[in-house]
């Protein structure tokens, strides 16, 4: 292939130059601490850090649960639909400097419901900086709602319903927050409810907890995209059941960098897997926590991995295979991607 001959010097602006989808970010994981900090005072809600630095200091974390303890103390400065617009707003901006020409946004309604909030005003706030996407910053932008796993399936079925009257807003239903102790059988009607909805179905599994978890993602939820699963590698069998299904994974390494799942970035298996077959992509979680919006990302875990030009090619095709996109406009991306490498044989 031609593009594994392109040199290690050039990557990093190959990397950052290549058209590519992010399909794994939490909008509320984008929240600057400046952003944070101005929303903050704009809605008179005491912080309990005295500046944007020790703020930042701050994030250090343990594992998944030590980092969504900060994650949703700092929610509770968004109150209104200018907020919500307001900070998707800034994730799209630098989206645009990455070259992402789409994105699929996950974000939950039950935090902020909990905060005494409407869904209305989440989801109206959400969506109407994704319509104004395309104009603004040249990029599409869809929703996708994720059921918070550490609550109960009941008040999952209360997310939903509440939802449904802004259902034409959302393309897909997902699963996220803390995984180990809460597996994906928790939330099997449910998901078997959205299913018949229409909604396009991800879950998080296999980022902390065992294989097992990405099996019943698989076989108990139904879903259409995986998001983490780097667990996967431990398991043969799945291993080839992923490659033979052509079940994307939506990789997150310095989230699995930052949450301790790997010791170090030259230990991340991206590489393994995305040899073996796998349809991986690379995305950025929650990237004012974790260190890096999507092409720090790619360019940090490229020099960790020694990884070429063709794995980039490869990575970026995925993420328009992956997307929940309609084909015409999947062919445009390709066609986008393939132009930017021919420049760089």
């Amino acid at each position: 292939m031609p593009y594994r001959a392109i040199s290690p010097e050039r990557l990093p602006e190959l990397l950052r130059r290549m058209p590519k989808a992010e399909l794994h970010m939490h909008i509320e994981g984008s929240l600057e601490p400046e952003l944070l900090f101005a929303m903050g005072q704009r809605n008179g809600v005491p912080l309990a850090y005295p500046s944007v630095e020790a703020l930042r200091q701050a994030y250090v974390f343990d594992n998944l649960q030590s980092f969504l303890d900060i994650y949703h103390a700092g929610t509770t400065v968004l109150k209104t639909e200018q907020d919500f617009f307001d900070m998707t707003c800034a994730y799209l901006e630098r989206a645009q400097a990455d070259n992402v020409v789409h994105t699929e946004i996950f974000f939950d309604t039950q935090t902020h419901t909990g905060h005494g909030l409407s869904t209305e005003t989440v989801i109206n706030g959400l969506y109407r900086a994704c319509e104004e996407a395309p104009a603004r910053y040249g990029l599409s932008a869809s929703l996708i709602l994720c059921f918070l796993r550490h609550l109960s399936e009941r008040e999952a079925f209360e997310c939903l319903e509440q939802a449904l009257p802004l259902r034409d807003k959302l393309v897909g239903i997902g699963l996220a927050s803390s995984e180990v102790g809460h597996p994906p059988e928790k939330f099997a009607r449910v998901f078997a409810r959205a299913r018949e909805l229409g909604f396009r179905l991800v879950a998080h599994a296999g980022e902390e907890a065992p294989p097992a978890y990405i099996w019943s993602a698989l076989d108990v939820l139904k879903v259409e995209r995986i998001d983490h699963g780097v667990q996967a590698i431990h398991d043969a069998a799945l291993m080839q059941r992923l490659v033979a299904e052509r079940m994307p994974l939506t990789v997150c390494p310095l989230s699995n960098l930052k949450l301790r799942v790997f010791p170090t970035l030259e230990q991340h298996t991206l590489k393994r897997m995305l040899d073996a077959g796998i349809v991986a992509t690379v995305n950025s979680d929650d990237p004012a926590y974790f260190g890096g919006y999507i092409n720090e990302n790619f360019t940090q875990t490229f020099a960790a991995l020694g990884m070429t030009g063709q794995h980039a090619y490869q990575l970026a095709r995925n993420s328009f295979d992956a997307s929940f996109i309609g084909e015409a406009r999947r062919k445009q991306y390709v066609e986008r991607l393939d132009a930017v490498f021919e420049t760089f044989v």
